[in-house]
């Protein structure tokens, strides 16, 4: 009895962890470029857009507009390593 209630206990502590990681994952990866925004979307809206032409077709004919996604917007830049070289 003790031990079907020890693998139950496990199943159910397995299944959280998976579901809070998947959870934290999606929420802080960047998503496409593009965002169609708006009032039924709202903001940052549905940012599943690589390009500027796709956004614009899905929000034809809506009150949707097309931003750019704030999550790559401000996203850090990526550093570029300059080498300096002395004069000498």
């Amino acid at each position: 009895m003790h031990r079907h209630l020890a693998i139950a206990v496990l199943a159910a502590v397995s299944a959280l962890t998976v579901a809070a990681t998947s959870t934290a994952a999606s929420a802080t990866e960047v998503q496409d470029t593009y965002c169609l925004q708006g009032r039924q979307s709202g903001y940052p809206g549905n940012c599943e857009f690589s390009t500027y032409e796709q956004c614009r077709a899905t929000a034809s004919g809506t009150n949707e507009s097309c931003g750019i996604n704030p999550m790559r917007a401000y996203a850090p830049q990526q550093q570029r390593h300059v080498l300096h070289h002395s004069l000498d």
